[in-house]
């Protein structure tokens, strides 16, 4: 067995819900959901590959209502029809010994058009992001953002009378929590916008009407965690210090985690190549004696993850999970050389990545280590 330090630590969140170990399965878009949004056979056998070793699994993002649908093959948490399906999902992850927490979302301006009825794609306001081809949304009305906020709050039941351990709110990666507390993607002059205080309106109204689902369904336990991404490359864009200042607010939401969305877990700032000090650095000094602080991106080896856990409590794993659905596994064995770093193109089922997920993996230039057969 392992002598790793960090590791395989059990770790209790906030709400009172016990992590076996301090390792999960960061939440990644598989494209594997069938069209009306109900988790298809392809996408349980995925996670149940998945789930077992980590002491979380962090499911694909859901969209919380139609209008908010980001991706082909997404699942769905926007229709109490879709609570057996969900159901399916958390029995499949519990059946394997890990915890289940959903992650819920709105994709707002990302929306591809032809998945929004009518194609019509809404935001904080109407400017495009700066991205090719992309649509210019329409700015929401103040009875679309009340829905959309309570929309969050049914996902979030869903989630609980479907049998999940927690849900994830999704305020990161440039979708819509994120573009109601950019300066970018928020240019309106109303209570939800204009000063740093303002843009946080919306994010903290969703974070509200989560916990009061939590609240009135929950039956006992039940994890609330929030993700976000600390800085945009856009100009107006979100800043460090714009995050700090977000941070600083939801330590005080009693939120179990701040899961920090980064491509590299040491990765500095993306606004200005002189400052490299860790962006999840900066938070967990801030706030992680307040509120639980995860750390994501780039952590390959067991030497990594530690390196990583000696400065936050937790860690997610993605790419690293899909090349090797037994990495938590293998360490616990001292089984460290066999973990894969590279997928080989006849691996396919083995990994059980389905299609489309395995094409879209493979077309994505650069995001994958690859071996020939």
């Amino acid at each position: 067995m392992s002598d790793r330090k960090y590791i395989f630590e059990s770790y209790q969140l906030p709400s009172g819900v016990t992590l076996k170990n301090r390792v999960l399965l960061a939440p990644m878009t598989n494209f594997l959901s069938n069209d009306d949004g109900s988790v298809s056979d392809k996408e349980l056998e995925y996670y149940k590959r998945r789930s077992g070793g980590v002491g979380a699994v962090i499911t694909a993002c859901a969209n919380v209502n139609e209008y908010g649908k980001g991706f082909d093959g997404e699942i769905g948490a926007h229709r109490d029809d879709l609570i057996p399906s969900l159901r399916k999902l958390a029995d499949a992850i519990h059946e394997k010994g890990s915890k289940a927490i959903l992650q819920i979302f709105h994709g707002g301006r990302m929306c591809p058009p032809h998945l929004i009825p009518n194609e019509d794609v809404v935001s904080a306001s109407a400017v495009a992001a700066l991205r090719p081809n992309s649509p210019t949304p329409r700015e929401m009305t103040e009875e679309e953002i009340q829905q959309t906020i309570t929309d969050f709050g049914e996902a979030t039941r869903r989630a609980i009378e479907a049998g999940f351990d927690g849900v994830e709110i999704h305020g990161a990666n440039t979708y819509l929590i994120q573009q109601f507390f950019s300066p970018h993607s928020n240019r309106r002059d109303d209570q939800w916008g204009g000063s740093v205080e303002d843009r946080m309106n919306f994010p903290l109204a969703v974070v509200e009407s989560v916990k009061s689902a939590v609240a009135e369904h929950a039956k006992g336990e039940f994890v609330v965690g929030y993700r976000l991404s600390p800085e945009e490359r856009e100009e107006p864009g979100i800043t460090m210090d714009d995050t700090l200042q977000l941070v600083d607010v939801l330590a005080k939401q009693d939120l179990d985690y701040l899961h920090i969305s980064l491509s590299s877990f040491n990765q500095g700032s993306m606004r200005d190549e002189n400052d490299t000090r860790p962006r999840i650095d900066l938070i967990q000094e801030r706030v992680g004696s307040i509120v639980p602080v995860m750390g994501v991106g780039s952590l390959h080896t067991a030497d990594d993850v530690e390196g990583a856990l000696a400065k936050v409590p937790m860690i997610s794993l993605g790419r690293e999970m899909l090349m090797e659905p037994d990495w938590v596994e293998k360490v616990a064995k001292g089984e460290e050389d066999q973990i894969r770093t590279a997928m080989k193109l006849n691996q396919q089922e083995e990994l059980a990545i389905p299609e489309p997920m395995w094409t879209k993996i493979l077309n994505v230039p650069n995001w994958f280590p690859k071996e020939e057969e």
